[in-house]
Parts: C-alpha cells; structure tokens; sequence
C-alpha cells in the first residue's frame, strides 16, 4: 500500500498580506511561507495510516519554486518516506496542478492520492476535483473521518445538514477536511531525519506537462478599509441610521 499525499507552500494566513503597487501580486518581503493547513491534515493523515500499519509507504509531492522544499521537508518530518518535488516558477491555476498530479500520480501508482480540500491563498477548492476525474479515479472529498477497509475506504464527510458516510474502491483520491485530524508538531529529531531523506527533483517539461493555465489573475486588491462607528443618542435614531443610511431595513 502506497500513499501519495500533497504539499503546497502558501503565506502564513495569520499574518496580514498586503497587495503590491500595480495590483499584481501580494508583497513577500518578511512574509512567512507554511504548509497549507489542509495538505498538513492530509500529510497527517497519511503517516497515521501507515503507523497504524495499513501503509507501507507515504510520498509526498510538491509543486513550487526552490523554496518550496521547506515545506516539503515539513512533510518529511511529520513522517513521509520521501519526497517529490516538481520544481517551477510559474504561476499556477488548478488545471495546470491537476495536470502535473495527474503524471505523478502516474508515475508512482499510489492505492490513495490524499489531498487537502483546497488551499489557504486562493480557496479555490478545484485541484483535487480535477485531478480525480483527469485519472478516473473514485473520489471523497471533505472528509472528517477515514477508516481503510482492504481494498476499499469508508469516508465520513460533512455536507449541509448532517453528515454523509460513502465508501469507495482503491486506488481513490481523498480530500481531508478540517476536522479529519490535528496534524502533529515534528520532533526535532524527525526534522533531522528529514534532511537526509531521499527527494526526487523533476520539472512539468520532465513529466511533458506544458505550462498553459487557463485562468489568468487580472488584479488583486485589499479590502475596503472599514469605516468608523458611530454614536446614536437613542433607539430611534439608531433605527433611522439603519434605514436611511445603512439600507438595512
């Protein structure tokens, strides 16, 4: 039993992001860079299967600039075997991901593709819908719970209303969810040990993926400042405010 798992290098959301001058990007001086929180429940998740000896092995994948093996050796650390690193400075959409998933995922033919549901800078929520139906794979996203059965997994996830159980055949993706499990803080040691373990490098050219995204970003901007309260002597004024000004009610 083989797990592939993936990793993506995304700004710390808890810090505050600022937009350049021209609109075209977010400023990345003094910005931290982390695993995103999603793929870290994934990574997690992984390890836990293997730990409980349902998996042999755990790869884990990511796509990015230099910089991005920080985040992959944080993998590592967390207890993947090895790491595949498909190097690229492009932009990226979801296509162009799932596309480069699709010829890893190929090249390695894991019984599971583990996924975060989507990723903290753009939320899109797409690469792993993608990537599913690009290998014709089953597929389970938003899972809060994950129980291996042999040659199939019983996925619980949370839908409006309640919550749903399906179960679906290997090989299969699987797209974790916030409450599917709280990653683990690496050891020092494990962090060690991460950097002597073996990561492969390759480029979209190696795998014959061609970098041709299909959404492009126009411009980003930040949020209107929220303007100042207001003090109101009394209830009717305060309704009058909500009525007239504010078009409430």
């Amino acid at each position: 039993m083989k797990i592939l798992t993936t990793v993506k290098r995304v700004p710390d959301p808890d810090l505050k992001i600022k937009v350049n001058g021209d609109g075209s990007g977010i400023v990345e001086d003094g910005l931290n860079f982390i695993v995103n929180y999603f793929d870290e429940i994934a990574v997690e998740e992984a390890v836990r299967c293997k730990e409980a000896g349902k998996a042999d092995e755990v790869v884990a994948v990511t796509i990015g600039p230099d910089d991005s093996l920080m985040q992959l050796r944080t993998a590592l650390a967390i207890g993947a075997d090895r790491g595949i690193h498909v190097k690229t400075d492009a932009t990226l959409d979801s296509d162009t991901v799932a596309r480069i998933l699709q010829k890893v995922y190929e090249l390695e033919n894991p019984n599971v593709l583990f996924m975060g549901k989507q990723a903290t800078d753009d939320d899109a929520n797409q690469a792993a819908q993608i990537t599913a139906e690009l290998l014709g794979l089953p597929m389970a996203v938003f899972a809060s719970k994950i129980t291996m059965n042999g040659d199939s997994v019983t996925v619980m996830r949370e839908v409006d209303g309640g919550m749903d159980e399906i179960e679906v055949t290997l090989p299969a993706l699987i797209s974790a969810d916030l409450r599917l499990n709280e990653p683990r803080y690496p050891s020092l040691p494990n962090i060690m040990k991460a950097k002597r373990k073996p990561v492969d490098t390759k480029t979209p050219e190696d795998l014959g993926v061609a970098i041709a995204p299909k959404v492009s970003m126009v411009k980003l901007t930040e949020p209107p400042t929220r303007a100042a309260g207001v003090r109101v002597a009394d209830v009717d004024e305060l309704v009058s405010k909500l009525v007239n000004e504010a078009k409430a009610l």
